[in-house]
């Protein structure tokens, strides 16, 4: 499926949104390295977290697959400590792959080649290249920075410094790898720290593993080093970047119950709730899930600096709403799968929306309706999935060209497009 075209229609009924892709990577990655067997259960399988396992197989760890009921899927994990099991480390178009298993490659003193495709080679690697630099260690790119990008360790513990205001994959990733070498670390984080969320939830996920780091102040991170990951197994919850796409196609429709989600979430982007209800929609948590109803949004100011991965759809509720909205400190979204900021400006123009870039963010006079017409998703599945929001508002029937991208990340997404009303 690589063009669709969308006969506008509100959406109603309920959907239960995949499990969460951040979590699934962390579990996954901790039951690699745990020293016995592991279950990761109730995963909602995409090609990003293909890319990790089968980048933690090549560290030497041995994963099986068993589909359950509802369609997901439970991974058994032998742990082990990294070892070289195979060179090549393909890591699709996942930076969460690449960012968080480059530490863990240059444990065991082996070379690791770490190939990528679409984007993913243009995503900066600059802390570690500096670390790896300052340690006299190989982190070299096949050709004018591009994949294959090899590495080769033994990587030492220490002191580390990392910018907060850079992509917290790097963080998480020493964190994943500090436990497990002979010293003792810390890692300090200067400047503005954004998307600490995400840093919580690693943290999380090595605490259910049985890995001990300590805070030091807000930014600082101390790991005793000789530590073991422990066996342990449980599911993964839903994902709230996935559930946003409903709870906004909610608010601008009929009404969704989106299915899933824990409301005690570390997820950074449970922000959406508290942003929608902001802006005026009508969120309720009720015994199935989280009920989004119909309502009439107005702008308002929205900090992304903490949920980078909402931006996409509160564009689109943005652009629907009366007034005037500004997202600030968004910058980041210039180096994801694509220039998000920029896609979701021109896209959304293109159906009508009033939509100003700034360097870090949005300008958005909103609208009441929009019009039909062709968009293309970029090949980001966040922006595909967007676009799809954004169809049930517009006066005409709305094609958007790279359908498929949303395997990436949810590759049910047009089935449960479809279950709810959406006429494709």
């Amino acid at each position: 499926m690589s063009d669709i075209t969308i006969t506008p229609a509100a959406l109603t009924g309920s959907v239960t949104v995949p499990s969460s892709k951040s979590m699934g990577h962390r579990a996954l990655i901790c039951a690699a390295l745990a020293a016995g067997e592991s279950r990761v259960e109730q995963v909602s399988v995409s090609r990003d977290i293909t890319a990790t396992k089968r980048c933690l197989e090549a560290l030497g760890a041995v994963i099986t697959e068993q589909p359950d009921a509802a369609g997901r899927v439970a991974f058994t994990v032998k742990g082990c400590r990294p070892h070289q099991h195979s060179p090549l480390m393909e890591c699709g178009e996942s930076g969460s792959t690449l960012r968080f298993l480059i530490p863990l490659a240059a444990i065991d003193g082996n070379c690791y080649n770490f190939n990528g495709e679409g984007e993913l080679g243009s995503r900066p690697l600059d802390p570690y290249e500096k670390i790896f630099a300052g340690q006299g260690l190989l982190f070299h790119y096949g050709s004018q920075r591009h994949f294959p990008l090899s590495v080769q360790g033994p990587l030492h513990g220490g002191s580390f410094t990392l910018p907060g205001n850079v992509s917290s994959q790097f963080i998480s990733g020493l964190l994943f790898a500090l436990p497990l070498l002979p010293e003792d670390s810390a890692v300090t984080i200067t400047g503005p720290y954004e998307s600490q969320s995400y840093v919580n939830l690693t943290l999380s996920a090595l605490k259910a593993f049985g890995i001990r780091v300590s805070h030091e102040g807000p930014a600082v991170y101390r790991i005793p080093g000789g530590q073991t990951y422990k066996p342990c197994s449980g599911p993964v919850e839903g994902d709230f970047s996935q559930a946003a796409f409903w709870l906004v196609a909610g608010a601008l429709g009929k009404k969704l119950l989106v299915r899933g989600t824990r409301m005690d979430s570390l997820q950074g982007d449970r922000a959406i709730v508290p942003i929608l209800q902001r802006m005026g929609g009508r969120l309720t948590r009720t015994e199935d899930g989280i009920l989004s109803e119909g309502a009439v949004l107005t702008g308002t100011v929205i900090d992304a600096s903490d949920c980078p991965d909402l931006v996409p759809v509160l564009s689109v509720a943005a652009a629907l709403a009366a007034g005037h909205t500004e997202i600030i400190h968004a910058e980041r979204l210039r180096l994801k799968e694509c220039d998000r900021l920029k896609a979701m400006a021109t896209e959304l123009n293109k159906l009508g929306a009033r939509i100003t870039e700034r360097p870090d963010g949005l300008s958005i006079d909103g609208v009441k309706t929009l019009q039909g017409g062709t968009v293309d998703s970029w090949n980001d599945h966040r922006i595909a999935m967007s676009l799809a929001v954004a169809s049930s508002r517009c006066s005409g029937p709305v094609t958007i060209t790279g359908a498929q991208s949303v395997t990436k990340s949810y590759p049910a997404f047009w089935q449960d497009f479809a279950a709810a009303g959406g006429k494709i």
